[in-house]
């Protein structure tokens, strides 16, 4: 079993500073939606940082802290420690992932990212270790002559493993995963994805944690970069109606705490699977309508889902990619894992993450039965006549919002407050959108009435 190496201290962290001549540094954290929050301090304010942290106004961010109970405290992973590529000269900077506090030193409730630290808690708890490996599809989109994005239009013209032709968006692959490698981020493999001008970067499967904090870096560095090549990278999952949207494909998969061997893997299994394996299955389907908005969190993700093969029907199986779980080929023993395939890049990694978590130990705990493995056309057999109908994950935000208040499992896995919140934000997202006088009604209906 490999041996972690220990976290920096504060003084090995003050004296990685010194040593690379950082000018400045980016605190980061995220609010309940995912959306990437950042204070920055010049270097001589770091040790006071380390000590005692940086305040900040928790009322003021989404989801976090009412007026009344407005004041947090962020505290610096010292294990984040990075130094941004990009910038450099007089405007070195680093990066450090915080966590953040109550004034009385308690971890709040409300941190996206102290829900998934409790969740992985609870997993240790029973002997496991959660790993992910979070497959990230983006489109890259040629801003208009005034910076406008709207209409959405693609980069270029290429499809599904083309080979590259376009310098930029070449160009832009490999600055990318430099940068990414820069701040201890590895990218497995990039590739051209099936609609034009959407792409894909796959990110080292690790320990849950830390492939969340790697999955909102990405974003930024994505978004930085592809601006400075005169391109904008979005994570929108559905930007464009006629063409695939894009997805964030989730590996996963249970190693043993005590000495790191697959919990998953059972090569005496026809699909390779343990029955813990089997159980955590079973969970996820059994939980997937009641986390699927966190998964798939925005309005425009139900436009995406159950279209160009993107999952919507719940069931399980290797060689089916419209299943909503699909069992990859493993190599190895060690090497088994299952993919979650509904998922969208617009969520924020620590929620869905945790609340993947949650659902798939709730199946180990009850030791709940896996259905039988559908390797058909999911499509086909759902559109056969005579058999019952498959369960569906929901059709709308509103559906999958009513199915998350409904599901235990899934409230406990975000904990009260971030449910709370998180629920909250999303009916007030879904009321907006559907008052909305939208440019598809006023074509269809404005002549004809």
């Amino acid at each position: 079993m490999k041996t972690k190496n220990p976290p920096p201290t504060a003084n090995d962290l003050l004296a990685l500073v010194e040593t690379h001549r950082v000018k400045f540094i980016d605190l980061q954290f995220t609010d309940v939606g995912g959306a990437v929050k950042n204070v920055t301090i010049p270097t001589k304010e770091l040790a006071g940082t380390l000590n005692h942290g940086i305040w900040f106004d928790g009322s003021s961010i989404e989801g976090f802290a009412r007026i009344a109970e407005n004041d947090m405290y962020l505290f610096p992973d010292a294990s984040t420690f990075a130094i941004l590529p990009w910038l450099v000269e007089n405007e070195i900077t680093a990066r450090l992932i915080c966590n953040i506090y109550t004034p009385d030193g308690q971890p709040f409730v409300g941190d996206p990212r102290a829900v998934l630290t409790r969740m992985l808690g609870v997993a240790e708890s029973m002997g496991y270790v959660y790993n992910t490996g979070p497959e990230m599809e983006f489109f890259l989109l040629k801003p208009g002559e005034g910076g406008e994005l709207d209409p959405p239009r693609p980069q270029d013209s290429a499809s599904y493993f083309d080979q590259p032709t376009d310098l930029v968006a070449t160009g832009l692959w490999r600055l990318v995963a430099n940068a990414l490698a820069a701040i201890g981020i590895e990218a497995e493999a990039m590739h051209h994805e099936v609609a034009t001008g959407q792409h894909e970067f796959d990110l080292r499967y690790a320990d849950a944690l830390k492939t969340a904090d790697s999955t909102v870096a990405f974003r930024v560095v994505m978004k930085i970069l592809a601006q400075q090549k005169g391109l904008y990278a979005t994570f929108m999952p559905k930007p464009i109606r006629g063409i695939s949207g894009s997805g964030m494909h989730v590996h996963q998969g249970l190693s043993y705490k005590a000495n790191g061997s697959n919990a998953f893997s059972d090569p005496g299994d026809p699909h390779g699977l343990s029955k813990i394996a089997k159980h955590f299955i079973a969970g996820q389907l059994a939980h997937a309508r009641g986390m699927c908005a966190v998964l798939a969190p925005l309005v425009n993700s139900y436009k995406r889902l159950g279209a160009y093969e993107a999952p919507v029907h719940i069931t399980w199986g290797r060689i089916n990619r419209s299943a909503l779980i699909r069992i990859p080929r493993a190599h190895t023993a060690e090497s088994t894992r299952i993919e979650l395939r509904c998922p969208d890049p617009s969520c924020n990694p620590y929620l869905a993450f945790a609340v993947m978590l949650g659902a798939g130990l709730d199946g180990i705990s009850r030791e709940l039965q896996v259905p039988e493995a559908m390797e058909e056309n999911v499509y086909a057999a759902a559109d056969t006549r005579g058999k019952p109908p498959l369960n569906v994950l929901p059709g709308s935000l509103s559906e999958a919002i009513e199915e998350l208040e409904q599901d235990a499992v899934i409230r406990e896995s975000l904990g009260a407050h971030i449910c709370e919140r998180f629920i909250s934000a999303k009916r007030l997202e879904w009321d907006d959108y559907r008052l909305e006088v939208t440019p598809w009604e006023l074509s269809k209906y404005l002549t004809n009435y």
